[in-house]
């Protein structure tokens, strides 16, 4: 099932569009005109309780960002800002998007934005991904809300869903100016590409053997698409991969700029990802972090391993052993009961996700 997992972004343009350059008066000077969709094309309405308009902003590797962000109607002064991203191969209109704006009605900034090389974002060839360019991503963010005149620069986090949890901790550990981390349902991608799931595949044979079939990938076809999320979805397949259709092939989470929900990803996309262990430091992270995963989730062994190695420096799944955390006290593991991996994305049918628990531990950690 590693195709489910090899996805990406596609490209096409939904109804009316207008160019629009980075609005950051402090940005590079490498900028790039992106084509960004004006209409409402998101797969959740739009809140009464917030406004909205799309931005963009650039990272230090001259890529232009592509974003929604979101405001409280009833807000003054400078506030507390979020930045969130994921799923991995998601775009901004579906699960970033809606925590987004969940988060704006609590009272925050927020904004989802499409990582490198997918959704409405810049970055060629189209579709592929790097540990270094999307931590970067996380924290061009920061650099983009901390110049808001409507921000105040110090109370900044971030949300990282489903791969991007990973990232979100990655980030973390690499810029103390994140104030506050949340990782929810969160892979590590890094893990998953050279172990494989529930590291099936850690061993230096299957690591060669995929090693070696990337590296003829590359000559054969480099543009080849993995595949998005498997349609149909056979009888046997597992769980996992009928709650990934569920979202990402229905109305529920469908949309044509998703590379989940169509093609995918390309097949040497994330090569990089395999030879990377992009978590080695979040045992230094200062500042706070909450896992969040549901009981029921195929993926609850990244999150809780990662909680473990953050706290105590060493879990099952990491080779390498740190030291304990200093500041243990302000990182928190919360399993939701009877939640699968794609609940989080949405809240699934009985809309799970604690949203007030979030916010809470937003304001706690950003005053």
């Amino acid at each position: 099932m590693k195709k489910v997992f090899l996805i990406g972004a596609m490209v096409c343009a939904l109804g009316m569009t207008t160019a629009c350059k980075s609005d950051n008066k402090n940005d590079y000077n490498m900028k790039q005109q992106l084509t960004l969709t004006q209409e409402w094309d998101k797969v959740f309405p739009l809140s009464e309780k917030v406004d909205h308009r799309k931005v963009t902003f650039t990272t230090q590797y001259g890529l232009t960002l592509a974003a929604d962000l979101y405001t409280p109607k009833e807000s003054e002064g400078k506030m507390a800002a979020i930045a969130v991203s994921g799923p991995f191969g998601a775009v901004k209109e579906q699960s970033s998007g809606l925590y987004a704006m969940r988060m704006a009605e609590r009272g925050f900034v927020a904004l989802a934005f499409d990582p490198s090389f997918t959704g409405e974002s810049s970055g060629e060839p189209r579709r592929t991904a790097s540990p270094d360019i999307n931590t970067e991503d996380f924290m061009a963010a920061v650099d983009y809300l901390s110049r808001l005149d409507n921000v105040d620069p110090g109370r900044i986090g971030i949300i990282g869903i489903c791969g991007w949890g990973g990232i979100a901790l990655n980030a973390a550990a690499a810029d103390p100016r994140i104030k506050a981390t949340v990782a929810s349902t969160m892979y590590d991608m890094t893990r998953i590409g050279g172990n494989g799931y529930y590291d099936a595949n850690d061993n230096e044979a299957d690591r060669h053997a995929a090693r070696a079939a990337l590296a003829g990938q590359r000559l054969a076809d480099p543009m080849a698409m993995g595949g998005g999320v498997i349609d149909p979805v056979p009888d046997e397949a597992p769980q996992f991969v009928k709650d990934y259709h569920a979202y990402y092939k229905t109305p529920r989470g469908y949309h044509a700029r998703s590379g989940n929900s169509n093609d995918g990803w390309r097949t040497i996309g994330t090569q990089a990802y395999a030879n990377a262990r992009f978590l080695h430091y979040i045992n230094e992270i200062r500042t706070a972090v909450l896992v969040m995963h549901g009981a029921e989730a195929h993926s609850r062994y990244f999150g809780e391993a990662a909680y473990r190695y953050m706290v105590e420096g060493r879990a099952e799944g990491y080779n390498f052993v740190g030291k304990p955390n200093p500041v243990p006290e302000n990182k928190e593991l919360l399993i939701i009961p009877a939640a699968s991996h794609c609940d989080l994305y949405d809240g699934g049918e009985g809309d799970c996700i604690p949203w007030d628990r979030l916010s809470r531990f937003f304001c706690e950690n950003l005053k």
